[in-house]
């Protein structure tokens, strides 16, 4: 069977709830994947409602990760990376891309999702350089103070932190999204770089369907989603030297080549960008 052949699941894995939407299967859905349920689906048709467009805040999300860990591996020294909300395995992942390139580099996954937990233990079969934690991404106490973590990832030398795609999500009571980046920050060696992507308001004529979006995200089975202004999300670097472009649409980050096509206008709503701590 081919893998556009392959059909969705039907055995629901131990922990797993299919009544209620997952991020990472709604990313899978909107990458269109096949580890998903109904309710994610579900999930994705309303955020097309809002803008029919809408699948290219994942495709935009993950070209801006592969080409961020290439940057990484083809220009540092970095051989150690730390992907917080890793998310569902889909192709071209953190490790199979800065592997290829520098085959000793190690990766240590971290996310609480018990379909990523499933797929994660599948992954510490798959080579001995990549591990998977799970612990919850927005308690960075509990990662950085996590027996795996600190067994594979050296925090006294340079390593790589990505948040890609994840503090948007955040709707805890522990304060803005940068304190959580900024205890993260503070435990890095000089040299270490952060990768992240987040939802963005343009605040320009594209504002209207970043809003439409947030509400369908916020008001969805999922219940998070939020676009942020350009300013929000350049705080969450505070601190940070930045790789020019600095702060950017995905889209616009360094792409692979020239932009022959008119962007649309879910494209202008997610933003990224490189920071290295001096």
């Amino acid at each position: 069977m081919t893998e556009t052949a392959r059909p969705y699941p039907t055995a629901v894995p131990v922990g797993v709830d299919p009544t209620r939407a997952s991020i990472a299967r709604v990313y899978d859905a909107f990458l269109n994947g096949k580890d998903n349920y109904e309710i994610d689906r579900e999930v994705l048709r309303g955020v097309q409602q809002a803008a029919p467009e809408a699948q290219e805040l994942a495709t935009e999300n993950r070209g801006f990760l592969i080409r961020a860990c290439r940057f990484l591996a083809l220009q540092t020294d970095i051989t150690q990376y730390l992907d917080l909300g890793s998310g569902l395995p889909t192709a071209e992942n953190t490790h199979q891309v800065v592997q290829r390139i520098r085959p000793e580099t190690k990766v240590v996954y971290v996310d609480n999702d018990p379909v990523v937990l499933a797929h994660g233990r599948a992954l510490l079969e798959e080579n001995e350089l990549t591990h998977f934690v799970a612990e919850d991404i927005f308690q960075p106490q509990d990662v950085l103070g996590n027996e795996l973590v600190r067994e594979h990832i050296d925090f006294s030398q340079p390593l790589a932190l990505l948040q890609v795609g994840t503090l948007h999500h955040y709707e805890g009571e522990r304060g803005a999204p940068a304190e959580i980046v900024r205890e993260y920050i503070e435990r890095l060696a000089p040299g270490s770089y952060v990768v992240m992507s987040h939802f963005l308001d343009p605040e320009n004529e594209h504002s209207v369907v970043a809003r439409k979006m947030e509400e369908a995200f916020r008001h969805s089975m999922m219940g998070s989603g939020t676009f942020r202004t350009m300013p929000e999300i350049e705080e969450l670097f505070d601190g940070l030297e930045m790789v020019p472009p600095g702060v950017t649409a995905c889209v616009n980050w360094w792409p692979d080549g020239p932009q022959i096509k008119p962007l649309n206008q879910v494209q202008h709503c997610i933003a990224g960008g490189i920071g290295r701590k001096p």
